[in-house]
């Protein structure tokens, strides 16, 4: 099916990925993803703004890097970590934030409109599995370069984040752009659902290889 949604290069597919720290967004992605072809797969993954981007309206990052016809793209984190972690830590007024809500659903109504099916999967893990994978960063020196002491901080605003989180998917799962809460405390299940949902949602496109426009049936190769 991916062989064909890049010879037909007429839809594309834009899949984000959200959830607290060590919820698997990064394995998701490894996981779910690495046996398409590279070439037609193509996973971005937001940081922290840089002053560039704070110059601009908070979509306009988000914007470039939507993929094109017959590409699937897969954010990790996505434009949703302006409703969520601007929330929790006050970072613009609150009336813009809530104005940002009906901003993001226009934004992905102008996409599916435009030939981008959108899939979002928030990827929750409990807390208690939380603290027992950044204990295992922490104590596995291979893994300590994804442990950041932030993280800690971070868990402290546990119950803040699960009423943003809620608050934006609430707000921002429509019919056209919907939110899957999969649950992600079992690696090898968050993997699985991930898999058969984007599966069914390629399975609902009309998607076919390119008609013969040029009379290749005729040509022969001298």
């Amino acid at each position: 099916m991916q062989e064909i949604l890049y010879a037909q290069a007429k839809h594309a597919i834009l899949i984000v990925l959200q959830g607290p720290d060590t919820s698997g967004k990064d394995a998701t992605i490894r996981k779910v993803f690495c046996p398409l072809n590279p070439l037609g797969v193509n996973a971005v993954s937001f940081k922290v703004p840089t002053p560039r981007e704070l110059a601009h309206d908070f979509l306009w990052r988000i914007h470039k890097k939507v993929p094109p016809a017959g590409i699937i793209g897969i954010f990790n984190r996505s434009h949703y970590e302006d409703v969520v972690v601007a929330r929790i830590h006050r970072l613009v007024p609150l009336d813009r934030i809530e104005a940002r809500y009906d901003e993001i659903n226009s934004f992905e109504r102008h996409l599916t409109e435009n030939g981008v099916t959108i899939v979002k999967f928030f990827l929750l893990i409990s807390k208690e599995e939380q603290k027992s994978r950044l204990q295992a960063r922490l104590d596995d020196p291979t893994k300590r370069w994804k442990f950041s002491p932030a993280d800690f901080a971070e868990r402290r605003l546990w119950e803040d984040y699960m009423s943003a989180y809620q608050l934006a998917l609430e707000r921002c799962s429509t019919e056209s752009a919907p939110w899957f809460v999969v649950p992600a405390d079992r690696k090898w299940f968050r993997n699985a659902v991930v898999a058969r949902i984007v599966r069914r949602m390629l399975e609902a496109l009309d998607l076919t290889y390119p008609a013969d426009l040029r009379g290749l049936d005729e040509m022969r190769i001298e």
